[in-house]
């Protein structure tokens, strides 16, 4: 079993469970609409005080090994990356979702992080498949999933509703094996 306080080194980033204490760092880099737009709409815009509190509450309560993580640069949160298992027949199945404060952005950072995440994921659950949506209109997110060894798999037409618009999302798959 891992350990709640497992920290997982990269060449730039570290990632680690989110703990009180990353309030301050949540609020600074969620609070953004050109985050939000990129995000189910779960993840509230305006982000505050409050929804870092609720954030860091419930990834704490998900227990081990931890399926969420802080992206962690120069000893500062500015991002997430995590897990979530589907249910059912998709119980072998994992969404990966990530985000990076934008200031973060364009420099490889969330590409370090979703490969390590990956790697972690299929060392350490029994999960067969990783996949992600991406919205039409983030060709960066595409890239970012493309270095981490992810295949576009289907365009899903008019599938997403978000911030008044309805467009294409993107499936995007990576399997145990490949």
């Amino acid at each position: 079993m891992i350990a709640a306080t497992v920290e997982i080194r990269c060449q730039r980033i570290l990632l680690r469970p989110w703990r009180s204490g990353d309030e301050e760092a949540l609020v600074r880099y969620a609070n953004n609409r050109e985050i939000w737009k990129n995000l189910r709409d779960r993840f509230p815009h305006p982000f505050t005080w409050k929804d870092a509190e609720e954030w860091i509450a419930l990834v704490k309560a998900q227990g081990n090994p931890p399926l969420n993580f802080a992206i962690l640069f120069a000893g500062e949160p500015i991002g997430g990356v995590g897990l979530e298992r589907l249910s059912d027949v998709y119980r072998m199945t994992a969404e990966v979702g990530y985000w990076l404060g934008e200031p973060f952005w364009g420099r490889g950072l969330a590409t370090e992080a979703v490969q390590t995440t990956v790697s972690y994921a299929f060392d350490h659950f029994d999960f067969e498949r990783l996949q992600a949506g991406v919205y039409e209109w983030n060709p960066r997110s595409c890239r970012v999933l493309e270095r981490a060894g992810f295949k576009c798999e289907a365009r899903l037409k008019r599938s997403v509703f978000k911030g008044g618009r309805l467009l294409d999302s993107l499936l995007y798959a990576r399997l145990r094996n490949e």
